[in-house]
């Protein structure tokens, strides 16, 4: 069992990459597979040796150290003896056994699948106890570079591309395999950013608000939400390419609600102000202001309406700008109106005209200041979002920096301890080895991690 699978681990750093490109260091790229390679665990089954080593009592893990022991010398044989144990040794730093009885008597053997447990070994299922509990308590969860989890999709995702690379004729490649499932993953993260956003501001925004400002301290909040679910759900975004694509259809998303609430605004004050002038345009189609002080009576009616029209609540940002478009619509009556009331001298009707024109200037004047001030606030909003956006980047990348280094601690440990255990059995040389590997990990990371 052992020399077989050590001779398949020994050509591992023929069969498999974990970097596309070569480095610019002396770091091999086999010593970065400790860091995607599981926890070695070594079960023995049918064990009916004792646990002894040199006539001496030792326990299962003692029992394996023992057997993955080198010996001195350089010929071929000691050679083929030590190469296996070595690699084992190198990619397994972290390495548990155990030993299996016979799980049950002979006579039970050849129906192991539906004997009860109460029939089996005392000692073979304290022993599996022992395994299982230290599998499910010890095993850590899959995780790539920056403590990204590899859930049951990650997974399948990893393997799918892992052995299309092997169908193909290529060579594995675990940060090819990382790269594929990120640019998977990422537009996935996008998605999932876009619907949160879209979910939220379609409950928590009832259309149409009042003002821009009130929209977007609506949206500032969900779009912060929406960025810290794409966060959360990304990684390996080379060049931040699908964040600057979640900004931009954030960015697009925003005008879409502004652009629907300028629509929605405009559609219910078109209906009140049908609703609130209708009777008046019928009292001028019957000819009720035709008569001398007419106008007058046309202007007080007017202003009537134009109070309840300013009463009514639920109009949204567009009511001040379709009440001027409805009078610049109308202006035509109030003109014929003037001109045809016979109880106003022209001198009169000449100065009725200049109020109409000084108020339709200040309108148009405080249209454009509106304009201006609108267009500043969605600039300054664009700012906000992507000081937003950075932020949230850099504690990710933090978080990220922070997982990663732990890792490499980890990794440089178990190694650190191997070293010294080739070191105290008398081989210098791979002692050596393994630490100028330390050394050069410590200089470059290890980038890509799978537990």
């Amino acid at each position: 069992f052992l020399t077989w699978h050590a001779s398949y681990v020994t050509e591992l750093s023929n069969l498999i990459k974990s970097k596309s490109s070569p480095e610019q260091s002396n770091l091999d790229d086999s010593a970065t597979f400790v860091g995607f390679f599981p926890t070695f665990v070594w079960t023995l089954r049918d064990f009916h040796l004792d646990l002894e080593v040199n006539g001496k009592p030792v326990t299962a893990d003692e029992y394996l150290e023992n057997a993955l022991g080198l010996k001195t010398g350089t010929d071929e044989k000691t050679k083929s003896f030590n190469e296996p144990r070595l690699c084992i040794r190198k990619f397994f730093p972290k390495r548990r056994c155990f030993v299996f009885d016979r799980p049950a008597q002979r006579k039970y053997l050849s129906k192991l699948e539906t004997l009860r447990e109460e029939d089996l070994s005392d000692e073979f299922v304290e022993q599996v106890a022992e395994c299982t509990s230290y599998i499910f308590s010890s095993s850590d969860v899959k995780t790539l570079s920056g403590g990204i989890t590899v859930n049951g999709p990650r997974l399948q995702n990893l393997v799918l591309t892992y052995v299309n690379a092997i169908r193909s004729g290529e060579l594995p490649c675990m940060e090819n395999a990382v790269l594929t499932l990120a640019q998977t993953e990422n537009s996935a993260a996008v998605q999932k950013a876009i619907k949160h956003y879209e979910e939220q501001m379609n409950q928590k925004v009832q259309l149409p608000v009042e003002t821009l400002q009130e929209l977007l301290d609506l949206h500032r909040p969900i779009e912060s939400e929406a960025i810290e679910v794409f966060m959360k759900n990304s990684f390996n975004d080379v060049d931040h390419k699908f964040q600057k694509e979640l900004g931009a259809l954030l960015d697009a998303k925003l005008d879409a609600f502004v652009k629907k609430n300028i629509d929605v605004s405009s559609a219910r004050c078109s209906d009140l102000l049908k609703e609130i002038y209708g009777p008046l345009e019928e009292e001028v189609k019957q000819g009720t202001f035709s008569k001398p002080g007419g106008y007058y009576l046309y202007l007080q009616r007017k202003q009537e309406l134009g109070k309840k029209y300013n009463q009514a609540p639920g109009k949204g940002l567009q009511a001040e700008e379709m009440l001027k478009k409805y009078f610049e619509s109308k202006e035509d009556v109030a003109e014929t109106l003037l001109k045809t009331d016979q109880s106003l001298t022209e001198k009169e009707k000449e100065i009725e005209v200049g109020p109409i024109k000084a108020e339709a200037a200040e309108a148009a004047n405080r249209e454009l200041k509106e304009m201006q001030e609108k267009l500043e606030l969605m600039m300054e909003e664009k700012e906000r979002s992507y000081q937003e956006h950075m932020k949230q980047q850099k504690e990710k990348m933090e978080k990220e920096q922070e997982a990663m280094k732990a890792e490499q601690q980890r990794i440089i440990s178990l190694k650190l301890q191997e070293q010294e255990r080739l070191l105290n059995e008398g081989f210098a040389n791979e002692s050596r080895k393994l630490l100028q590997e330390i050394m050069d990990i410590r200089k470059i990371g290890i980038p890509c991690t799978i537990l």
